[in-house]
């Protein structure tokens, strides 16, 4: 029977999520790979553990991760049932709808049918009575916002949610929305969107200077920008990578000579500072105190490990911080 580590709050910071009373902590994993039908279980149990044992207790699910589509929760809700039941009120079990699930058109987008079943759908397959946040997982522009909104403020109301989040939105419709919310008196605490020294898309259309004016959580994904932010491609493609395993978000052509270049020579900033270019990528997010935390995804559990060591060193000069923008640049 796995029990957890005494000490594990002590490994870990908290952060508050905009002006809510809930915190999370700096680093949150994300079940979008490795706990699909083709991953092996004991290798989920190890994941998670670790991650619990040092102070990770945010666990991001989305209804289709996978593969198949599905498959992330009903195996995430397996190893709570058999392992993690004792500690279900120290967790933050996070689940999102959005992009397609099933056939039909009912299955994908930001309708109210959609929305609701969807969250039904997940909470049945994990086995829970509540997700602590819901998530719409992606602008639906052929749905009026209003929809979408009342129906996260519905899933909220019959208590099969905490919070409610956005993810991949704009800061102009975050707004929108959050204005919504804000009528219906619903918890509305948190964005989810990518975000790395490569990928800045949320500083270009306005989501973090809104989520920052109306007080509003982001939590980053693909912080290590799929594994390049690390020293794992310092020397070609490794075999076990994700560009060989799974080519449908990491593919061969992301690693140029010139993106190769930018790793190195971030990588060696890094060594000056006494990190791995991880550890400096995930600390970068955090240098103007506007993230709440980042979701890192892995396949063994020492890389969890690795992510963790980032809250030893999160401050930066601006001469670093100059150095690494103008790497960024040099696309």
């Amino acid at each position: 029977m796995y029990l957890a580590e005494n000490e594990r709050y002590g490994k870990m910071k908290y952060n508050r999520c905009g002006e809510s009373g809930l915190r999370l902590p700096a680093v949150s994993l994300g079940l979008w790979h490795n706990f699909g039908e083709t991953a092996a279980l004991e290798n989920m149990k190890e994941l998670l553990f670790t991650a619990f044992d040092n102070g990770i207790t945010h666990f991001d699910l989305a209804n289709n991760y996978g593969p198949p589509a599905g498959s992330a929760e009903t195996n995430f809700g397996r190893i709570l049932r058999e392992n993690f039941q004792s500690y279900r009120d120290e967790m933050i079990i996070s689940s999102k709808a959005g992009y397609t699930m099933w056939d039909g058109p009912y299955g994908d987008g930001g309708s109210r049918k959609y929305l609701i079943a969807s969250i039904d759908q997940s909470l049945t397959r994990m086995g829970l009575e509540y997700v602590d946040i819901f998530y719409h997982h992606r602008m639906d522009k052929e749905t009026p916002l209003e929809e979408t909104m009342e129906a996260l403020s519905q899933i909220v109301k019959s208590g099969k949610a905490l919070y409610v989040g956005l993810s991949n939105y704009d800061g102009e419709t975050m707004e929108q929305a959050a204005a919504i919310l804000k009528e219906l008196h619903c918890p509305f605490i948190i964005n989810q969107n990518r975000y790395s020294i490569f990928d800045r898309t949320i500083e270009q259309n306005g989501l973090k200077e809104t989520a920052a004016k109306l007080h509003k959580g982001i939590i980053a994904f693909s912080p290590l920008a799929q594994g390049l932010l690390t020293d794992r491609y310092l020397n070609g493609i490794p075999a076990d990578s994700r560009i060989r395993s799974d080519g449908r978000f990491l593919k061969q052509s992301a690693l140029s000579e010139e993106r190769l270049a930018q790793i190195r020579a971030l990588n060696e900033l890094a060594k000056k500072r006494g990190q791995s270019l991880a550890e400096m990528a995930l600390a970068w997010i955090f240098r103007d105190q506007v993230v709440t935390s980042v979701i890192v995804g892995a396949s063994k559990k020492e890389q969890i490990l690795d992510n963790i060591g980032a809250l030893r060193n999160m401050s930066f000069t601006e001469e670093e911080i100059k150095a690494i923008d103008a790497i960024a640049k040099k696309a």
